[in-house]
């Protein structure tokens, strides 16, 4: 058995994206999910969003952060497969109801296994193509 490691992680702290319009992200994350702008930082080309105790730090491609990514984000260059918000409470209708008043899609839902067990979770793409997972309680 090895050594312990030194490095205790606590849970998610932040995700970083990449982004191409910075108004239609935060009209997605704030207007559509309800998530607030935390600080906003456009000498750097960077926003972030408060995600509970977590972040979603939105970097801009023609700020000083992200032009030095490389391309941007698209079919043949993701910047990651997709990431997991927990959603208490989980009220599907309500959750349904609530995207599609935005134009907001499911694209994949079902029981899904995260961080505390599994649960249900519904899939939404943000305006930029990344895949969102809303995930209820683990059973």
């Amino acid at each position: 058995m090895s050594a312990p490691s030194p490095i205790a992680v606590a849970g998610f702290d932040h995700i970083v994206l990449r982004v191409r319009d910075k108004d239609r992200m935060l009209g997605f994350y704030v207007g559509v999910l309800g998530l607030s702008v935390d600080r906003d930082r456009p000498e750097i080309g960077l926003t972030h969003v408060r995600c509970g105790p977590q972040m979603i730090d939105l970097v801009t491609l023609d700020g000083p952060l992200g032009r030095t990514g490389g391309a941007a984000p698209g079919p043949e260059g993701r910047n990651l497969d997709h990431f997991c918000l927990q959603v208490r409470p989980f009220d599907e209708a309500a959750i349904r109801a609530h995207l599609a008043a935005h134009g907001c899609e499911v694209v994949e839902e079902g029981q899904r296994y995260g961080a505390d067990g599994t649960g249900f979770s519904l899939y939404v793409r943000d305006p930029e193509g990344n895949t969102v997972e809303l995930k209820g309680p683990g059973a």
